[in-house]
């Protein structure tokens, strides 16, 4: 007799029938993932035409050509800037060509390893505050993802902002709900192809919130001018003070901004979705969580985990390793071409757009073994797992620039966590994977917190 397969951890379903326009538009709106076929998985390549020509690309050759190799014919969809554009503006994420170049070498020694070690600290302090309140929640039921994002909003506003001056954290937190929620969705004249000069109805009256918020952070700016660097430089100070080696350009006020408002949402939103998933991935394999629990008791002892202890917290990081896999954060990219290539052996002709579904390349049949299976020990050796396969973070020039703080921040948190706290699931209430601008869980990540 066959034994039953073990059970797999949340998934997305993938479609098995072609869809329309209408039906993509209305898959979009419910979840951006549900656009991925489920043969994405089993296949280098796609192509078809849904309003415009499109192409979904797993291929790690092609992903190569694409991030790295060919990249600046390859700039942000026109989709994904007419999304982001209104909240961030020109920034470092949105931004292409010479515009992004003079901004990615002012920012860079910002995220350099020296200044994302020293800010480990606040990323304990973090942990550390977290745990008191779960400490507080012992022996109930908890949302982990309300918590996650609470931690990591602590960390990116005390990193951002040292003092809180003129920053209203409930303000902001309330600014990027309300945005992804009303604004971030794809609109019908997206799937259509529309240009980008039709103004799309759900985005024409709303993101008032972010607006308020983008005015704030002027002030708070403005207000730094006056009064000078704090002692230690946050990040507004470094970025302030940074100028671009080749061209000795500085950023204006709106530039600032801009880019600061970039590294708040993207710095908590990415770091609370990894750590709430591990929690998750923590709660479904019970011997895993032990096993990590057990090395973060023998580093840790009751004190929080420091940056000095992360070379001892091989299983914590794989967890976070693993998490990132199944649920990337940015789990479908998608560029525009601009010049004519093939890539697969597909023409690719300007103007069409080529998919990115990081979703679909981490659980590729051909790239991964038991592709859905929780399974944080392929990471045991990070060198073994080719470089194209797995790509949380992009890849080639435009790789995340905030990857290290990211992952600084997630080991320091979930070491301390598992190290404290047992975390077991609440029998139906398991997450939905859903995608609008980012992967998340919809519904939350209930779980049922105890001491140990």
């Amino acid at each position: 007799m066959l034994s039953a397969s073990p059970p797999l951890p949340v998934r997305v379903p993938l479609h098995t029938q072609p869809m329309g326009v209408w039906q993509s538009f209305r898959a979009a709106q419910r979840n951006v993932l549900e656009l991925i076929p489920k043969i994405a998985t089993e296949v280098p390549i796609l192509s078809g035409k849904t309003g415009k020509r499109w192409h979904m690309l797993m291929d790690p050759d092609g992903l190569r050509q694409v991030l790295r190799d060919r990249v600046g014919d390859y700039p942000k969809s026109v989709v994904t800037k007419l999304i982001l554009e209104p909240a961030i503006g020109d920034s470092l994420f949105v931004a292409e060509g010479a515009q992004w170049m003079w901004q990615r070498r002012t920012a860079a020694p910002v995220f350099s390893h020296r200044h994302v070690t020293a800010l480990g600290s606040v990323m304990s302090a973090a942990a550390d505050r977290s745990a008191a309140r779960l400490a507080g929640a012992a022996g109930r039921e908890v949302d982990l993802f309300e918590e996650m994002v609470s931690a990591t909003f602590e960390v990116i506003a005390d990193v951002t902002f040292s003092d809180g001056s003129g920053f209203d954290r409930d303000a902001v937190h309330l600014a990027i709900e309300q945005y992804i929620r009303e604004t971030a969705k794809v609109s019908l004249l997206d799937i259509l192809g529309a240009p980008r000069w039709v103004p799309r109805p759900n985005r024409l009256f709303t993101g008032s919130a972010m607006r308020a918020t983008k005015r704030l952070a002027d002030q708070a700016i403005e207000a730094r001018r006056t009064e000078g660097a704090k002692t230690p430089p946050d990040l507004l100070d470094l970025l302030m003070a940074g100028s671009d080696p080749e061209s000795g350009r500085q950023m204006t006020t709106a530039e600032l901004r801009d880019n600061l408002l970039t590294f708040i949402v993207a710095g908590h939103e990415t770091t609370a979705l990894t750590l709430a998933w591990a929690l998750y991935l923590c709660a479904f394999d019970q011997d895993v969580q032990t096993a990590a629990r057990e090395e973060a008791a023998l580093v840790l002892g009751s004190r929080v985990a420091t940056v000095e202890d992360l070379p001892a917290l091989p299983r914590v990081r794989q967890i976070v390793d693993e998490a990132l896999r199944l649920y990337p954060p940015a789990a479908f990219l998608s560029r525009t071409a601009m010049a004519p290539d093939t890539l697969c052996g597909r023409e690719v002709r300007p103007g069409d757009t080529v998919i990115l579904p990081i979703y679909a390349l981490h659980r590729h049949r051909l790239l991964w073994e038991d592709a859905d299976a929780f399974r944080p020990e392929r990471f045991a050796d990070p060198k073994a797992v080719p470089r194209f396969h797995y790509l949380p973070f992009g890849d080639g020039p435009r790789i995340c620039i905030g990857a290290s703080f990211a992952l600084q921040e997630a080991v320091i948190v979930l070491a301390t966590l598992l190290a404290r706290f047992r975390f077991t699931p609440v029998p139906g209430r398991d997450p939905k994977p859903v995608m609008i601008l980012t992967l998340r869980p919809e519904g939350g990540v209930w779980l049922k917190v105890e001491r140990v």
